[in-house]
């Protein structure tokens, strides 16, 4: 049944009401259900196994009999409760069922199709299921979980909702639609592990199970497959660790309403919905246009164009439509020209200016924010995420100088110099998402925060202050966020990269609490271990040597002590051979946490086996939940912190190429409305260089790092050709290191060649290096 009859509609056509009431006029019928074949039979309502469908046409007739179309042969039996089928007791409980699903002998599903069957599952689910048995509705399909312990539970597969507007617009389907497809969803309705059960891993599994024979069943008794299920969790009782566990995503949260709330009442609770997706291109199947939905994009999908504001940063929850507009137009002239005030943008529209400004200055401080600004471009990150088996979820902080806004209210305190002056200004802390090569996602989170010193009065000892009041917390929101995201995106792999900072027991503790996002830190105390001889960098680097790989260090010129900065020494550019090492330790809890239990990690250490004499070796020290099973797995770790960079380079394209610290607003909270607007420009401005297309006329700098610029010079000398004056001919002098000839009539590079060119420069300065590690630890 490739589009479900769309039964009611056509009832209600003029046609329809005239066969309908010809029907009841012409002839005496002895019952609705009469009325209901001969019309089933004229209208060709039948189901994919040929038989009439009564239950949608009786009840199409009774909705037309209620708005006063015709009127219906009175009902010969009045409709009572439904009666199910039960035993006669209650079913016995299983005996000795094991504490690991592994260990359950004899476990399968049992399909239901004999009345005893019937009897045992009706039982189970009015006895132990807090829905009750039903009634289910549409078609239906109903298991058993059976084993040589007893009955252990059963699962009911059901029509899907009517309406979701979550995940409606998840699909991205109309409601035309949803009308002629809604029979593709299937809803697991009953879902019940009896409650004497106690096994590890025992309802994924059976999600997994139950999911494996669906479709083949259904086609059995239905004759056609479903591309979809839909499930509900009620988040107040359960917390859908096993859908997730079994791949299932979450969409969204119901109303609060049933299948029967005609009028709005809203009595049920409030569910997370979840969809587990039969088949993934099942967008295209039901001929739904590219970009549809919330499904995966590509890293480039709809990112250039007249259309890509209206795409990224359309229908933003601001409070009004009128702004959400605003805001998309307002992006997409700031865009055009990112380094220039607002005023220089509009050139002489003062109209737009205007705009600009009544947008800025908002007084609603809870409806237009940064989170709610980027929420549009958050939920385009989490789709090209989707499209990723392994994303980089690289947390970082930056720092903006607003010392010379010398009237603007909210600002805090970012630093001070020897005088003991103070800098006045925001804190940015972004979550960065990017594909393992190194392309940019998106802003997956950004806070921006005003810090404040610690009052002299607060004589509270570090570890006596709550976690939520120190400036690390945001690491650990990071997280938090990153792992809500995996919810949504199972089947992608999340790595969440973090400098030293964010090397603190607390963030470890998080991710043992909620392991669907890795973490990997750059480690910065040499903490107690269990193992001998007791301290962490001394064990990992009497650990066994693993591999070894090379890397290049770049050139480094001397630097005086400047303020705060530490002086530097002259380092020689060389070829360097790191030994990689790699060992799981238990991380002993800081003795303010004595009470906790250890955490198992994972330390890799890479050293160099035989530096110069006048210089410090390298040596990098990394901590990972990631299971390291091999040498390759230690290396792509390694590989993976040195992208840590690839933030970097957004916070200079974010100050250099979008100039947001030549912001000046009354107010903090405005600064953090134009920040926001900025975010999504400077990241486009990225991603658009590295694809080689529209390429603002901005320094090299802006994307390049220094040794990146040093190899292009180099290489531009070689082939003849003038070095690179803005960021458009440096990114052509890639292209032309992956094959591009550019020459005067060639278009612009590709992506192909865009990116065989980044990868020769990946080589060339063997960017797997120190790219990613500030002077200090390059040694």
């Amino acid at each position: 049944m490739d589009i479900q009859n769309q039964i009611k509609r056509t009832l209600s056509q003029p046609e329809g009401l005239a066969y309908v009431r010809e029907v009841l006029e012409g002839e005496e019928y002895l019952s609705r259900t009469d009325v209901a074949v001969q019309v089933c039979e004229e209208f060709g309502f039948q189901d994919p196994r040929g038989q009439h469908q009564l239950g949608g046409c009786l009840k199409a007739l009774r909705e037309l009999e209620g708005k006063g179309w015709f009127q219906l042969p009175a009902p010969q039996i009045e409709k009572g409760r439904p009666s199910p089928r039960r035993l006669l007791r209650a079913v016995d409980q299983p005996q000795k069922v094991p504490g690991e699903v592994g260990a359950i002998v004899g476990l399968e599903l049992v399909r239901v199709e004999q009345e005893d069957q019937m009897r045992i599952w009706n039982e189970l689910m009015i006895g132990e299921h807090p829905q009750g048995a039903g009634p289910l509705v549409g078609r239906q399909i109903r298991y058993l979980v059976h084993s040589a312990h007893g009955w252990l539970g059963g699962l009911g597969f059901a029509a899907p909702a009517l309406k979701l507007a979550d995940r409606d617009r998840w699909i991205g389907w109309d409601e035309e639609q949803r009308g002629a497809q809604l029979h593709r969803i299937v809803c697991l309705s009953r879902f019940l592990i009896r409650p004497s059960v106690e096994c590890y891993n025992l309802a994924s599994r059976l999600l997994s199970m139950s999911l494996e024979r669906l479709a083949v069943d259904f086609l059995e008794l239905y004759k056609y497959e479903p591309w979809l299920v839909e499930s509900f969790v009620d988040t107040a009782q359960f917390s859908g660790a096993s859908y997730r566990a079994a791949n299932w995503i979450v969409v969204g949260q119901t109303q609060g309403r049933g299948r029967q709330d005609r009028f709005r009442k809203q009595e049920k609770s409030v569910k997370d919905i979840y969809l587990y997706l039969l088949e993934k291109d099942f967008r295209t199947r039901l001929g739904l246009p590219a970009g549809a939905g919330l499904g995966p994009l590509g890293p480039a999908d709809g990112v250039d164009g007249n259309h890509w504001a209206q795409q990224e940063m359309g229908g933003a929850p601001l409070g009004d439509l009128r702004l959400s507009q605003r805001l998309v137009e307002i992006v997409q002239s700031k865009a055009e020209k990112p380094g220039r005030a607002f005023t220089g943008v509009a050139e002489g529209d003062w109209p737009a200016v205007k705009a600009y400004y009544r947008f800025i200055d908002h007084p609603d401080e809870e409806a237009v924010s940064m989170e709610h600004i980027l929420e549009p471009h958050r939920q385009r990150t989490i789709q090209r995420m989707q499209g990723q088996r392994t994303v980089l979820c690289i947390q970082d902080g930056s720092d903006f100088d607003y010392t010379s806004l010398a009237q603007c209210e909210g600002l805090g305190v970012i630093g001070t110099n020897q005088t003991g002056a103070q800098s006045r200004g925001l804190h940015l802390h972004t979550t960065f998402a990017i594909a393992p090569n190194g392309l940019p996602l998106g802003i997956l989170r950004a806070e921006c925060v005003a810090p404040q010193l610690k009052s002299p009065h607060d004589q509270r000892p570090s570890y006596a202050i709550p976690i939520e009041e120190k400036d690390t917390f945001s690491w650990l929101a990071g997280l938090r966020d990153t792992v809500e995201v995996a919810a949504q995106i199972p089947q992608t792999r999340l790595v969440n990269v973090c400098d030293r900072e964010a090397d603190f027991f607390e963030l470890f503790e998080e991710q043992l609490r909620n392991p669907s996002v890795e973490l990997l830190v750059r480690a910065n105390h040499n903490r107690v271990i269990h193992e001998k001889p007791g301290k962490l960098f001394d064990a990992v680097r009497q650990s066994p040597l693993q591999t070894k790989v090379q890397v290049h260090v770049p050139r480094q010129s001397a630097r005086p002590k400047l303020s705060k900065t530490k002086a530097r020494p002259k380092r020689s550019g060389r070829q360097a051979e790191l030994e990689v090492r790699y060992q799981r330790y238990q991380l002993c809890p800081p003795a303010y946490y004595s009470q906790k239990e250890p955490i198992d990690i994972w330390c890799i250490h890479a050293v160099e086996s035989a530096p110069p004499e006048e210089n410090k070796p390298v040596e990098w020290l990394l901590l990972t939940t990631i299971n390291i099973r091999s040498a390759e797995d230690a290396v792509s770790c390694l590989r993976w912190y040195c992208l840590r960079w690839r933030i970097e380079d957004f916070h200079r394209v974010l100050k250099s190429g979008c100039g947001v610290e030549q912001i000046g607003h009354e107010t903090a909270e405005r600064i953090r409305r134009a920040i926001a607007i900025n975010l999504v420009i400077a990241w486009r401005i990225m991603l658009m260089t590295l694809l080689g297309r529209d390429t603002p006329q901005l320094p090299p700098d802006v994307v390049f790092s220094n040794i990146e610029l040093q190899v292009l010079n180099a290489y531009a000398k070689k082939k003849r050709l003038p070095a690179p004056a803005t960021l458009r001919d440096a990114i052509r002098l890639v292209a032309r290191m992956g094959g591009y000839l550019g020459r005067k009539k060639d278009p612009e590079p590709g992506h192909q060649l865009m990116w065989e060119g980044f990868y020769q420069l990946l080589l060339m300065t063997e960017g797997f290096a120190l790219r990613s590690f500030d002077d200090e630890d390059a040694g």
